[in-house]
């Protein structure tokens, strides 16, 4: 039987704080360490229409095409909305807990991209340097371009020099050419390296094999997603003198008391790990990794770091990281970074380039996608809104118009023939009431 948890009375809260790390507040509202409350009314939104949510979200359950969710509904600075929904393991039964552990994929990469501005802040760089000036295996890139019919060629593409060098701004915007999984005529090839990755190797020995491989355009001409964010963990690391892993624990985690969050998981944390799960042939459940020792977000040698993908977390940890962002870079008296530099990040820097795995109506920040022009993103988000998602099923965004933060937790990959994620953000706004 599919079980859910929501915000719950203090008598309740007492049965339930082992396993949910709940404890009592004021309002009646539990609240877990670090996470603000207040009833929906007192900052313009409904308790009755947020109950929508949680009936959109369990119908999925039900139906059995995710196993469970963790939603966050968040206005001016306060919690109003926190429940788990359905499993975190189907297999052993286990429910989802509030302080249910995710595997957050590319939501890692608004962490990374903040922690290099944070050198930026520090004067390591300007965001129009090149990246040859800290990794110079990226000094010389050829660029693919299809073989003419003319031309005595014996492969699908050839290549000439890059007419520019790629530029810190470019890895942060996407708009570099690197090769990737998704598309471009480098496709085959980032295949081939990729599978050479082997236990031991560190982002950096990767990202060596993909400056051998030509990029798919002239740096800056158009925007592709791809490996770019593992490129900017890797500039933090020569920049820092430190591995990501630990920039991030000293200079963000601990700041920001976020304790749930690693590249891989504690093994004492094992008991609150997700399930990763596909959809089967009739678009049921189906398991994909079970949330053990032997996963690769938990297993040895801890020394690949990506910045990319590479995070596990909780929606409590990443809501105090986002509110951080929505304060202009600063939350319980901690400054991250400075408002100016969340204003930069949080702008569109690529122009009219089609953001494809965004949609029309978006541009790219610093990290981000942006909210451009409402019509065509066809979001309730408003214009100016920034957000990003993972592979697994999560999403999140941040609306400094209305000061919401909505984050969702599932663990399904292929996601995108349900629309979990764009109903995460049409229930939160239909809440709104002020």
């Amino acid at each position: 039987m599919k079980r859910s948890i929501k915000w719950l009375g203090l008598v309740a809260i007492a049965a339930i704080a082992v396993t949910t790390g709940l404890r009592g507040a004021a309002a009646d509202l539990p609240v877990m360490d670090g996470l603000p409350t207040a009833e929906p009314e007192t900052v313009g939104m409904s308790s009755e229409r947020l109950e929508r949510l949680d009936e959109v979200m369990q119908a999925y359950i039900d139906r059995n095409e995710t196993p469970g969710v963790v939603a966050l509904v968040a206005r001016r600075g306060k919690v109003v909305h926190f429940s788990a929904l359905g499993e975190r393991d189907a297999e052993s039964g286990s429910p989802m807990t509030h302080d249910s552990i995710f595997r957050i994929a590319s939501m890692t990469k608004p962490i990374v991209s903040t922690a290099l501005m944070m050198l930026y802040e520090e004067g390591h760089f300007q965001l129009r340097d090149p990246i040859s000036k800290w990794l110079p295996e990226f000094a010389d890139m050829q660029v693919a371009i299809p073989s003419p019919p003319q031309e005595r060629l014996t492969g699908r593409f050839k290549t000439v020099p890059a007419a520019r060098q790629i530029t810190v701004q470019q890895i942060l915007t996407h708009t570099a050419g690197l090769a990737n999984s998704y598309r471009g005529i480098t496709q085959p090839e980032f295949q081939r390296m990729s599978a050479q990755t082997k236990p031991g190797d560190t982002v950096g020995d990767m990202l060596k094999r993909l400056a051998e491989l030509p990029l798919n355009f002239q740096p800056g001409d158009h925007w592709e997603y791809g490996r770019a964010t593992d490129v900017a963990g890797r500039l933090v690391e020569v920049m820092s003198g430190q591995t990501l892993d630990a920039f991030l624990k000293e200079r963000i985690f601990e700041p920001l008391d976020m304790t749930d969050t690693h590249f891989y998981l504690p093994q004492s944390k094992l008991d609150r790990f997700t399930a990763l799960y596909r959809p089967d042939a009739n678009g049921k459940i189906a398991l994909s990794e079970a949330p053990t020792a032997e996963s690769r977000y938990v297993a040895e040698p801890h020394v690949y770091f990506s910045g990319a993908g590479g995070l596990v977390s909780t929606a409590r940890d990443y809501f105090r990281f986002h509110q951080m962002m929505l304060n202009r870079g600063e939350l319980d008296g901690a400054r991250i970074v400075s408002p100016k530099t969340v204003e930069m990040m949080t702008t569109n820097h690529t122009g009219d380039k089609g953001i494809w795995l965004a949609g029309p109506g978006y541009g790219f920040g610093l990290g981000y996608a942006i909210v451009t022009d409402l019509g065509p993103a066809a979001t309730p988000r408003s214009e100016g809104s920034y957000y990003w998602s993972g592979a697994f099923g999560t999403i999140f965004w941040v609306d400094p118009r209305e000061e919401v933060i909505g984050i969702l937790m599932q663990q399904l990959r292929p996601y995108t023939h349900l629309n979990l994620r764009p109903d995460m953000a049409s229930m939160t706004y239909q809440a709104i009431i002020d």
